[in-house]
């Protein structure tokens, strides 16, 4: 990955895909997935990306993150597959770093990127 590779300008907004609603209130420590724990970091989706990281699932639950509330070197912009993904190391994210959660849905004939178009909510 060359620094031509990170999106430029950066994102406000960083997104967290999640298998269930989040509980009423927010922990302090986001509990890690299986794959955050196995890869060790957590994977993380800019707006354009959460479309692709998301394919098989009608509904999904993500949580909207403020990239600025994340230490410079413990985020990574890492390449995988064709795009650069952000990837977040030592550090974990909690209440105080999620501005707001959300369900996303998509019709059974429906691809994501149709699907959230217009979507405001992923800035």
């Amino acid at each position: 990955m060359s620094i031509a590779d990170i999106p430029s300008p950066l994102p406000t907004y960083l997104y967290k895909i999640i298998p269930s609603a989040p509980p009423p209130t927010l922990p302090q420590e986001w509990p890690l997935s299986d794959l955050d724990r196995k890869d060790g970091y957590i994977h993380l989706s800019t707006a354009r990306q959460r479309a692709s990281s998301s394919r098989e699932h009608q509904s999904l639950w993500v949580l909207k993150l403020r990239l600025a509330s994340f230490a410079a070197g413990n985020l990574r912009w890492e390449a995988a597959g064709s795009d650069v993904y952000p990837h977040l190391y030592g550090q974990n994210f909690g209440a105080s770093e999620i501005i707001d959660a959300q369900e996303l849905r998509r019709g059974e004939a429906q691809v994501w990127g149709d699907a959230l178009e217009g979507e405001v909510w992923l800035e």
